[in-house]
């Protein structure tokens, strides 16, 4: 990686050279630097904190000299990219450079970003470095250094997957940039952090409506959310799947989203997943032996299982954590911050029963007993035989007759 000295000063001098070239090509002064808020064909820019892609794909969408979209969603990257290339290139026609970070040299970027385009040679350049992580690394003091003086015609995007907030390459794109981030959103701080379900869920409402014309419930799009998981282009697929089941009105109902996602084995693993919270060992058991008959891995079963379990694990270390502070935190609203919904009506009350029926000491065990049994699956128990004895416990280590009787 090049750092500051004479490849800097090179860069410098390389930089002011071909600004002036790229200038005169455009029919621009070379005397002195154009001011871009007086000039009508220089980047338009909405600098600041990062921005959820959810949000700017709601707005419209204001241009940068540099964008950063950061994050592991695929799926929202390909939507932000989308409509910024829509944004600088009105024309689909009209040509743009997209880089393999992995290959890139920052020259060949650098050439791209300066030179007038034959094909929009009023316009705005474009020039996408996809998985740019090794190239941001690599290149980290020439980007700094075009941050602070981009060009006045050209978008740069970096599509990176980790974008660490403590460099100063990540402040100068606050600062001179517009950085996107494209995950799943979450709520919380620092270690804290869990999914935003109902953020998903409203977004899988909306795209519903706007992309798939047909109306997905509440309850069905938080249903679908935890058949499927925070995985947005997999939710894009089965919402396109319901949109074809959905009736006369074209609403997807909940019934709809258990009947066609997964089918009866969604269905029989939803009602283990509730026979285990519940604390019905009996109906647990059973429910397992039908899956597992059919074909189903046990390790493909923990992760429902884990993912239910873990939001009532969350919810006893927030009202814990009320506690210390001496605060009055009710269930519902430690419910609340775990995830949970309030709907359909009976979801929350139900949700509560559940960890009432759990009580304190064995919900604040649940973390240790999810991570022992993924271990044992993973090592010791992963044989189909041994891991239906590691899942067995777990449902036992839950059976309601086994609760103490105090509550959280």
């Amino acid at each position: 990686m090049a750092g500051p000295g004479p490849n800097c000063d090179n860069l410098s001098n390389e930089h002011r050279t071909r600004r002036r070239r790229a200038s005169t090509s455009a029919g621009g002064s070379t005397a002195r630097r154009a001011d871009p808020s007086n000039d009508s064909t220089s980047v338009l820019k909405d600098t600041g904190l990062a921005v959820h892609a959810f949000e700017y794909l709601e707005q419209t969408p204001t241009l940068a000299p540099v964008v950063v979209v950061f994050g592991d969603e695929p799926f929202l990257k390909r939507l932000v990219l989308k409509r910024l290339r829509a944004r600088v290139l009105p024309d689909d026609a009209i040509p743009f450079a997209e880089f393999d970070g992995t290959q890139a040299e920052w020259r060949d970027v650098f050439d791209e970003l300066c030179t007038v385009s034959l094909f929009n040679a009023a316009g705005t350049r474009l020039a996408v470095v996809a998985q740019a992580d090794d190239f941001v690394r690599d290149h980290r003091a020439r980007l700094e250094q075009y941050v602070e003086q981009p060009e006045r015609r050209a978008v740069l995007v970096l599509d990176v997957n980790t974008w660490p907030s403590n460099t100063r390459l990540y402040k100068l794109v606050e600062q001179h940039g517009l950085p996107v981030e494209c995950r799943a959103p979450q709520t919380g701080e620092g270690k804290q952090k869990n999914l935003d379900a109902r953020r998903v869920a409203d977004w899988c409402v909306r795209w519903a409506r706007d992309h798939h014309k047909t109306q997905l419930a509440r309850n069905a799009a938080a249903l679908l959310l935890e058949l499927t998981g925070p995985e947005f282009g997999l939710l894009d697929q089965e919402i396109a799947k319901l949109a074809l089941f959905a009736g006369p009105d074209g609403a997807i109902s909940e019934q709809i989203v258990r009947d066609v996602v997964g089918g009866w084995r969604a269905k029989t693993a939803w009602e283990l997943v509730d026979a285990v919270a519940s604390g019905d060992s009996a109906e647990a058991l059973a429910q397992l032996d039908r899956l597992l008959l059919a074909g189903e891995h046990p390790n493909a079963l923990l992760g429902p299982i884990s993912w239910s379990l873990r939001r009532f694990a969350a919810a006893t270390r927030a009202f814990q954590r009320a506690e210390r502070h001496r605060q009055r935190m009710a269930l519902p609203e430690a419910l609340e911050k775990a995830g949970f919904f309030k709907w359909p009506p009976d979801a929350m009350r139900k949700a509560e029963a559940n960890l009432k029926q759990m009580g304190r000491r064995r919900a604040a065990l649940l973390y240790r007993w999810l991570l022992e049994t993924d271990l044992a699956l993973k090592g010791s128990h992963s044989s189909p035989e041994m891991a239906r004895f590691a899942l067995e416990r777990l449902f036992v280590q839950l059976d309601r007759r086994l609760a103490a009787p105090r509550t959280p």
